[in-house]
């Protein structure tokens, strides 16, 4: 059978139960992933003055072909893209800075030093987010930024952040969609502290000065991202969950979770439902922990599926920005994107496909035999028929014939450099 014989057999299946299909695809169109970089190069940057990686961050394996320069990472970025169903974000951190070989210090980035990347974003169709880098680098040597004793090393990284909400709001301007600025920062203590408070004032305050500079919310959104814990931050992380949420809440802005920022027993997807309740909007950094905030490739397992069940059902495809976050170099680098990204699209068409209204009205109905039985046989439903349709409609590879095109990728790009 045709893969349009086996999309209609399945479109008639999910009918039956009023799932509206043709509805679901065109939903799925419209929802931008932020792809981020940095998994196309291990987190190096283009510093003119190269760091070593730290903050509490490692990358494992030494697959060949990573991007070494601004060109290399746009193209394995559009050869993962063009493998994609959809029109999506590409998320960048401030290393990514283009400085035309002059060493040009953090707190000094200035737009101009992305117009490349604006003029790709403009070429592809992209929109583009952005974070600060508050590592791999001396004034972060110590593990401490914009919580650091010293006011000069605070100042340093408050400049840089206020600079990069500048830098986000000109991609805003660029490409007519706000770029959201997300402030992650490594601070905390290897061993238990003696006083746990005092850094988190001086946090505070750096984060009132930052956003005491005003940026246009039409093109720049701003994002605090919290962490349970971090190598060299195993006893205390100054921004911790409760700090960034209170921040978030009282001074309106977003608060993103990272799915590798908690700890193993705690879901993000049982946070979405709570938060949306008391904030208009919210961010997602979505990884794969392994044990820890290990930053593995996105899978399409059980908590994948279940975040983009509480984004749908909720209906908070508008409210919830979803952003990618993971970085593996012991395997191929674009193939890493196409399947961690495809994983998070086919995890929201699984949560548009279930009868959500008919599984709330049993929840209500206490009819709890009927929805446990729903729910399992809703997941032996010819849901890839529907995906290899969507595929094949937006022009992508069907099923596993993307990976042919990454190995001649490899083999004619990625191994020559």
């Amino acid at each position: 059978m045709s893969i349009k014989e086996n999309f209609d057999l399945a479109k008639q299946q999910y009918e039956q139960w009023g799932v509206n299909v043709e509805e679901a695809l065109e939903k799925l169109r419209n929802i931008p992933i932020s792809i981020h970089c940095w998994q196309g190069d291990d987190i190096a940057g283009f510093e003119v003055n190269q760091r070593e990686l730290s903050g509490g961050i490692d990358v494992t394996g030494n697959y060949p072909g990573k991007a070494t320069n601004p060109e290399e990472l746009r193209s394995d970025l559009e050869k993962a893209l063009s493998l994609i169903p959809g029109k999506h974000r590409v998320n960048l951190h401030a290393i990514y800075a283009e400085t035309n070989g002059v060493a040009v210090e953090r707190d000094e980035l200035e737009p101009k030093h992305f117009e490349n990347w604006v003029q790709w974003a403009k070429e592809n169709g992209l929109g583009l987010d952005f974070n600060p880098t508050l590592f791999s680098h001396e004034n972060a040597a110590d593990g401490l930024t914009l919580a650091h004793p010293s006011q000069e090393i605070r100042d340093f990284w408050i400049k840089h952040c206020i600079a990069s909400r500048k830098i986000a709001e000109y991609f805003g301007k660029e490409l007519g969609t706000p770029a959201l600025t997300n402030i992650w920062i490594p601070d905390g203590y290897k061993d238990i502290p003696s006083d746990r408070l005092t850094p988190r004032k001086r946090l505070k305050d750096s984060l009132d000065k930052i956003y005491a500079v005003a940026t246009d919310e039409r093109y720049n959104l701003d994002a605090v991202e919290s962490k349970v814990f971090g190598i060299g931050s195993e006893s205390y992380v100054v921004g911790s969950h409760e700090f960034y949420l209170g921040y978030a809440l009282k001074n309106n802005k977003l608060c993103l979770m990272d799915t590798g920022h908690y700890h193993p027993t705690e879901t993000v997807s049982n946070k979405i439902s709570s938060m949306l309740l008391f904030s208009d909007k919210l961010a997602l950094h979505v990884s794969r922990p392994v044990r820890w905030d290990s930053d593995h490739v996105v899978i399409l397992d059980d908590e994948l599926k279940e975040i983009a069940v509480e984004i749908v059902r909720n209906d908070a495809l508008n409210k919830v920005i979803i952003g990618l976050d993971f970085f593996d170099a012991s395997i191929n680098r674009v193939a890493a994107w196409t399947i961690g990204t495809r994983n998070m699209i086919k995890a929201l068409l699984n949560a548009l496909l279930l009868p959500n209204e008919k599984l709330k009205q049993l929840q209500e109905e206490g009819n709890f035999t009927e929805r446990l039985a729903l729910m399992e046989e809703f997941k032996t439903y010819p849901f890839g028929a529907i995906w290899d349709y969507y595929c094949e409609q937006m022009d992508v590879p069907v099923r596993e014939a993307w990976i042919n095109e990454v190995k001649a990728y490899e083999e004619e790009v990625l191994l020559k450099r």
